[in-house]
């Protein structure tokens, strides 16, 4: 197996945090900022599914949790073969053309009929981006020393949140702008920021993952599946005997319910709830993009003062309030000022959450990726939860802003697990 990567240290980091420029612009333009927009306005207000009657936004955010929960009961055994075989850079790359090429496929949907092939597509899409973070995540443990963690997680959200964003500014004056390219109309260049983004996933990608460590020649047969799940059994055990790993996994799946829905329902409910425009979407997504970046070296920065778990608690702590006040908020410029702590704790606790994870393994642990599998199941799971559970109150009480204050109790449970969290000081 892979041990820790010594030399060229610099350069291995930059294309492990590199990887995070690739594939976010999947998650801030598809996810986030132009592919909700573009569903919501070319699909029909109410879709029938199965003689059921459904409102266009929650079968987008249903989507959303069947794709999660897909990836969430696949994950594990490609990781245990993975760990198994070396081959988590093979791996990475597969999920990395899956969802290069879902992305563009996103582009075919030019007429309301076509509503069905395109959340197809995106749930593609969304299974490359999660099937691959399995992967990428697991590599944090190897290229780096545990004194380095945070630092080193956080400068891949950095990088991440540069790139989307640049990419994201590029899409959006294409869609301002489309006759200046020759396009009909913005839905055109909306079609071709789709194209983009794909292009963008798979060729940043590939110059990524070149540079991390090369896998292993051992090739993948039936016996490699079958010891594949012995890995994946032989881990569970393992963290079944480590209640620390296993309680920090139970508060980390609560608040990651609440952060993961929030940040897939952010721009629906400012053009739902408080009739946000085109524009002002936009220096919505635009401010939470910038305020991450500072926010995820921020709290690498307070963590690294008062520990992991501390500086977790106090960015759940924010969040609580921000959904409260989210619920009650009825003005556009009160939304702004919340977006701006939405901004700040949004890059600090996914990044510190995956730092304090990898801090919570043994020295040396060879079965990263199996690990990682349990952190990206708990994930997974906690995205079909809160996006599920949101959806069903969007669907039946015709508001999104009752889900809010269903999320702050996921983020006070997730607080509360935490807080009670005691593990060996040499681990955290």
């Amino acid at each position: 197996m892979f041990g820790k990567v010594r030399a060229p240290y610099n350069k291995v980091i930059r294309s492990w945090a590199f990887f995070d420029w690739a594939n976010s612009a999947f998650a801030l333009v598809i996810t986030v900022a132009i592919f909700p927009v573009y569903f919501s306005s070319l699909s029909p207000d109410i879709l029938r599914i199965f003689g059921f009657e459904f409102t266009n936004s929650s079968v987008y955010t249903y989507s959303i949790s069947l794709a999660y929960l897909l990836i969430a009961f696949s994950s594990p055994f490609f990781s245990g073969v993975a760990d198994y075989a070396g081959r988590r850079r093979s791996f990475l790359h597969f999920f990395t053309i899956l969802g290069g090429l879902s992305c563009i496929g996103l582009a075919g949907f030019t007429t309301p009929d076509g509503w069905l092939i395109a959340i197809v597509f995106f749930m593609l899409g969304i299974i490359g981006f999660a099937g691959g973070l399995v992967f990428y995540n697991s590599f944090l443990p190897i290229i780096t020393v545990k004194e380095k963690y945070n630092k080193v997680s956080a400068m891949g959200f950095a990088y991440g949140y540069i790139g989307s964003v640049i990419l994201l500014i590029i899409n959006l004056v294409l869609i301002q702008y489309p006759e200046t390219v020759g396009l009909a109309d913005g839905a055109a260049a909306s079609r071709v920021s789709f194209v983009m983004v794909g292009l963008w996933w798979i060729g940043f990608g590939y110059y990524s993952i070149r540079g991390l460590p090369p896998d292993q020649s051992t090739p993948i047969q039936m016996k490699t599946i079958i010891s594949g799940y012995r890995e994946i059994l032989h881990v569970t055990r393992e963290v079944a005997q480590q209640g620390f790993i296993l309680r920090f996994l139970l508060a980390f799946f609560f608040y990651s319910a609440g952060v993961q829905t929030v940040l897939f329902v952010a721009s629906t409910f400012g053009e739902k709830e408080l009739g946000l425009n085109a524009s002002e979407l936009i220096l919505l997504i635009l401010l939470l993009q910038m305020l991450a970046t500072a926010g995820a070296y921020l709290f690498a920065y307070l963590s690294k003062k008062w520990g992991n778990q501390a500086g977790l608690m106090t960015m759940i702590a924010i969040w609580i309030c921000i959904c409260i006040s989210g619920y009650y908020l009825q003005e556009k410029q009160s939304f702004y000022i919340l977006a701006c702590f939405v901004g700040l704790v949004m890059g600090g606790i996914q990044s510190q959450s995956r730092s304090t994870y990898s801090k919570l393994m043994k020295e040396g642990e060879k079965n990263v990726s199996s690990y990682f599998s349990f952190y990206d199941l708990v994930e997974k799971v906690a995205i079909v939860i809160g996006t599920f559970t949101f959806a069903l109150l969007d669907q039946y009480s015709g508001s999104m802003r009752s889900g809010l204050l269903l999320l702050s109790i996921y983020f006070l449970i997730g607080f509360f697990l935490l807080a009670v969290l005691r593990a060996p000081k040499s681990r955290l």
